[in-house]
This record gives structure tokens, sequence and C-alpha cells, in this order.
């Protein structure tokens, strides 16, 4: 079911997301629709190229007809210790794919899947998100447009950790300070998209089976600078919608009037059917120039 995401303050009363207000029975007609796609882990084998051709198909034959997608991350299936060749491979089929079967523009953030972390070759020029911002086109990892009235802020979620032996979700100081000053510069009437591979803020870390007394909280599974990043939204209203992956589960969480969104994979769980109790699919967001939102997730299978 479609359900108007506004969460607003009215005279101390807390009006939650779907409960009908004046403002939310004016019509509108959203000024964008856009796909969010996640966690493909694309490769041959699995049924993984026909099974993404029929998702990008379901994505271009929706009614109304969606605008661009929003892929969030892990585009191959596994980029981190394999050789070249392998590496090639995945993104030659990737390439292939997306000019034979998608016509939509389509906007990238990486994922950890998509970094080439082989200690063996830490001295190349492709080491590390090269590679991937080289068949991607991007200049950077995190970057920002605009469309028909929102700004969209892509960021990139995944960093070495304090070690350097694995992946750990956060921004880094360099990244957080283009963010302020993104914020800082965007108009206060502009509502702001914001895209991660690793989500900002998540509870779908809590679901675990066999917990006796504890859960632990993994830094590859949500960012761990996640105070600071809510405290920056907090003094910019304007950000409105916060998209993630990686998970492979499907979750909404609201928080200060932000509305974090975790959509479930592509892939599902690894292409071998539901990751618990999400099945494969992607998200359909209308946007909507008052800052307001309706989305779904959809299964294509």
């Amino acid at each position: 079911m479609k359900r108007r995401s506004a969460l607003k303050n009215l005279g101390g009363a807390l009006l939650l997301p779907g409960v009908a207000t004046a403002s939310t029975l004016t019509f509108q007609k959203p000024v964008l629709r856009i796909a969010h796609l996640t966690d493909i882990y694309l490769k041959n084998d699995l049924g993984a190229p026909a099974k993404f051709e029929r998702c990008l198909h379901h994505v271009q034959n929706q009614d109304p007809k969606v605008d661009f997608i929003l892929n969030g991350g892990d585009i191959v299936f596994d980029m981190n210790k394999e050789n070249l060749n392998t590496i090639n491979s995945q993104w030659q089929l990737m390439h292939q794919i997306m000019q034979s079967e998608c016509q939509l523009p389509v906007h990238y953030c990486l994922g950890n899947h998509d970094v080439w972390w082989l200690e063996n070759n830490k001295g190349q020029a492709v080491y590390g998100k090269q590679y991937a911002l080289n068949q991607l086109h991007l200049n950077l990892s995190y970057y920002s447009f605009i469309r028909n009235g929102w700004k969209f802020i892509i960021l990139d979620s995944v960093h070495l950790d304090v070690d350097g032996s694995w992946y750990i979700g956060k921004l880094g100081q360099e990244q957080f300070a283009w963010l302020q000053k993104e914020l800082q510069q965007t108009n206060t009437n502009m509502p702001v998209l914001v895209m991660s591979h690793i989500p900002i803020l998540t509870a779908t870390n809590l679901i675990e089976d066999n917990i006796v007394n504890k859960w632990v909280m993994l830094g590859g599974d949500m960012h761990t600078d996640t105070a600071k990043i809510i405290n920056l939204f907090y003094q910019h209203p304007n950000v409105k919608l916060c998209l993630s992956g990686h998970i492979h589960l499907r979750e909404k969480l609201v928080y200060n009037n932000v509305t974090y969104l975790c959509n479930g994979a592509v892939s599902g769980a690894w292409w071998n059917g539901n990751r618990r109790e999400t099945a494969p699919g992607y998200g359909i967001i209308d946007l909507y120039a008052d800052g307001n939102f309706e989305e779904r997730y959809v299964n294509y299978m």
C-alpha cells in the first residue's frame, strides 16, 4: 500500500506517516518517480543475469513511468579479494546488460563488494575504489545533483577499518565536511534525499538468531558515525529521506522527522530466494514538490 510519508508536529501532537490531514488530502502530482535498486551481486552464475534483466524490465514497465534509477551499490558479486580477470568479467557483464536492457538514467553509489581490497595489489592504480569509479565514470565516490526541485546526495559509506583489515561504515572527515557544506549551501526550501550503501540508521542488525542476553553491533552493518550525521540532519530539516541497502532486508524508520528506508536486495539472499522475510525486489518512490513522498517495495520475481 502506498502511504504519504509525512511526519509533522501540530500543536504538540505527533502525526505519523499515513495519518490523513488537510495537507495530505490535497491532490498533488509527483515531480519525480525513482526506482531504488541495490545489492544486485551480478555475475554469470546462479541465473543472476536473466533475473537482473527481469528486474530491469519490471522497473521500466511501471505505470506511471520511472524517471531514473538510484543504484545503491554492491553492483557486482564481489571485487574484494578477487583477481582482475574475475572482476573484469563481472563488470563487462554489467555493462552489457545495462546497455541492452536499460533505457533509464542511473546514478550509482559504491557498495563494499565494489571495492578491490586485495592486499597483494595495493600498489596498482586501480586498487581500492578506483577500478569501480572508472567503470561508472565517476570522478569521486560521493556527489550531488538536483532534479525537479529535489537535491540528491550520494554518499560513500564504505571505508577501511582502523586496522586496515576490512571495511567499516562511515564518512570520514573530508566527506563529512563536504556534506556539511553541501547542506549549508542548499536552499532550505529544497527537499533532500540522501543515498548510502550502508545504512546510516537501522534496526535490521538486531534481527539475529539465538540471542541470549546481548547483541553484537558490527561497524560494517551500520554507520559508526551515526550520531554525528543525525545531528547534522537535525540542523537541516529539509533532509527528508535516507535510502540504503546492504542488509538485504526491508525496513522503514522515522527519527527526528527523517525517514531511514532500507530496501531489500535485487538479489534477495544472494540469488537464492528470500533473505529472511524479504523477497528480491526494489523500491519505488514518488517525490512531491513540498518534500513529501510515497514509497513502496516491489517484488519482481
